[in-house]
């Protein structure tokens, strides 16, 4: 029993001893939190399935960010996008190296608002405050459920605000992060240059663009390859074939992938110096862009 109480005695005593030790600002901590998943927050998050596409359609409607895919969003996107998680969870990694003091940090398409969340667990820089940006209703309803559910204290060291709205009309405050994750493919072609100019002019020196993106390939054979490969990723999680091929249709009209070579020359010529690929999957890739 004596052995028993110096033991526990010694533990307490190790745990206050690194207590004391600990820096005193919160933010040193945060990164100790867990990820958990990349959807973490106090309000319950949907595990509803992707099942939109299981059935016939008699006719497929373009794919939109409708109440329906809300629903099934986290089940969708992580059973659709390789490396998903893995990028996510990263772009809060990269963002903290990139994050300046009094700054703000973009999370554009923010859907329910994962990358934001990322930033929260691992950005501890002094004054700095996310502003996370969606044109979907529904999304940003969500998104904002979310967030508003996790302890204060994220609230407290990163406040977020999510804006419903159109990024391309978005009037840009001095930035350090920007993110356009799984964003800029459903912009209209014409229009991406402008915006990344837009973005690249309020960028703060030592700041970054993060930009992931679905990719396609110059050569034949290899976007062949790799768009069968990615098909065989939703196989192996759980699709059928019907679901692949109805999903195919409603997105391919709204979602307009480029290569990495037209991703490398708009970013040039957007006025950044700088490209750097530092994630890719099959056909998914992540980029950093700095100014």
């Amino acid at each position: 029993m004596l052995a028993i109480a110096i033991s526990l005695n010694t533990q307490t005593l190790q745990a206050a001893w690194r207590f004391i030790r600990q820096p005193a600002h919160p933010r040193a901590n945060l990164a100790k939190m867990p990820a958990f998943s990349t959807y973490t927050a106090g309000t319950a998050v949907s595990k509803e399935p992707d099942r939109l596409f299981a059935q016939p359609l008699a006719q497929v409607p373009d794919f939109a960010f409708n109440e329906d895919v809300v629903r099934v969003f986290p089940d969708m996107i992580k059973r659709s996008v390789p490396g998903y998680p893995t990028i996510v969870e990263n772009l809060g990694v990269l963002a903290a190296q990139f994050a300046q003091p009094g700054s703000v940090l973009y999370d554009l398409g923010s859907s329910l608002g994962a990358v934001t969340q990322a930033l929260r667990r691992h950005v501890r820089t002094d004054g700095c405050r996310v502003i996370a940006v969606d044109n979907s209703a529904a999304m940003v309803e969500r998104c904002r459920e979310y967030l508003n559910g996790q302890d204060s204290m994220f609230q407290e060291l990163l406040p977020v605000e999510v804006i419903e709205g159109d990024i391309l009309a978005l009037e840009f405050q001095p930035a350090s992060v920007v993110a356009l994750n799984f964003t800029l493919q459903f912009i209209a072609p014409d229009q991406r240059t402008a915006l990344l100019s837009r973005i690249r002019q309020s960028l703060l020196p030592g700041g970054a663009l993060i930009l992931s993106e679905k990719l396609r390939f110059e050569d034949e054979q290899e976007h062949a390859l790799l768009t069968d490969l990615h098909i065989a990723f939703k196989r192996a999680n759980g699709y059928s074939e019907l679901e692949i091929a109805q999903k195919r249709s409603a997105i391919e009209n709204v979602m307009k992938p480029d290569s990495l070579e037209e991703h490398r020359e708009r970013l040039l010529a957007a006025g950044f110096s700088k490209v750097v690929p530092w994630f890719q999957c099959l056909n998914f890739a992540s980029l950093i862009a700095l100014p």
